[in-house]
């Protein structure tokens, strides 16, 4: 198993956490905090548009 470097959980007021993280094999991780050991698992270029759409405002429809 790849040893996974998580983020600091990202924590919305009064909902779940959220953690990224990667690894050294160009992987890229979401998890719910406290269950990482269930990551959703792409490649660190995935993850790298994920956020990048989220943060141009792809995503807000869902909010």
């Amino acid at each position: 198993m790849a040893v996974i470097t998580w983020e600091a959980p990202f924590c919305g007021e009064g909902s779940s956490c959220f953690r990224l993280g990667t690894d050294a094999d160009g992987n890229g991780y979401i998890a719910v905090a406290g269950q990482e050991e269930n990551p959703l698992t792409d490649s660190l270029e995935a993850l790298r548009a994920l956020i990048t759409d989220i943060k141009a405002g792809k995503a807000d429809h869902l909010l």
